[in-house]
């Protein structure tokens, strides 16, 4: 984790929040940036905020711009930092689900976003898939740097029910994963995650059918401890 970058980002008041919409993303949602043209974007300027519509995509030429998630009650997460030749804005949503930021004056290459039925089945699913993965480490990077042991785990099981794989028709959920296993992946030791699982059974909010199935009776109420509302 970069800390000094990110004491930084947390240090400063968003651009967006001061001074309205930053010269480059007006010129962006205005459609004066033209396909492919390498445009200059001065240092700490948002390039596109989480939840702008995703018409665009990025290349860097030389710079650098970092990605991070803010959650609802402020906190703010680096998810990742890129530099010449990286490529950022890859989503198959018609939104971004980060923001982006130059960290130093930047030049990067704009292309807007092609529609699948331009180019194969083949590769658009491809692009898809890996579009997808990259959603999935920006969210992961969430979980393991900003959110209490609690958060984590409820986070953790919230994925596991939205995932069809596993999954029976009374709505109860495989745990496939030993619980050293899910202290691994989410930067825990085991006794945290054993005593998140007791505490979260004892609540009411999941219920063991046996040690590796679950059911949550109650969605929203499990949702409200995720740190995602």
């Amino acid at each position: 984790m970069p800390t000094a970058i990110l004491a930084n980002m947390e240090s400063r008041e968003h651009r967006s929040s001061s001074a309205g919409r930053p010269a480059f993303q007006a010129a962006r949602s205005s459609g004066e940036i033209a396909d492919s043209t390498p445009v200059s974007v001065r240092e700490h300027e948002l390039v596109f905020a989480e939840g702008d519509a995703a018409h665009q995509r990025y290349e860097i030429i030389d710079g650098a711009v970092m990605l991070f998630r803010v959650l609802p009650d402020g906190r703010r997460q680096l998810v990742e930092l890129l530099g010449p030749g990286d490529m950022f804005g890859l989503t198959c949503d018609a939104e971004y689900d980060c923001s982006a930021e130059t960290l130093v004056a930047t030049r990067m290459r704009v292309t807007h976003r092609l529609d699948c039925s331009q180019v194969p089945a083949s590769m658009c699913r491809m692009c898809r898939q890996l579009q997808k993965k990259v959603a999935d480490l920006h969210e992961h990077s969430v979980v393991l740097g900003r959110k209490s042991a609690m958060e984590k785990v409820v986070s953790f099981l919230l994925r596991l029910a939205a995932m069809e794989t596993g999954r029976r028709a009374n709505g109860h959920v495989r745990l496939a994963m030993t619980r050293q296993e899910m202290a691994d992946y989410l930067g825990l030791t085991i006794e945290t995650v054993s005593r998140s699982l007791s505490e979260l059974r004892r609540r009411g909010l999941i219920i063991f059918e046996k040690a590796d199935w679950f059911h949550i009776p109650d969605p929203q109420a499990l949702e409200n401890l995720s740190g995602d509302f």
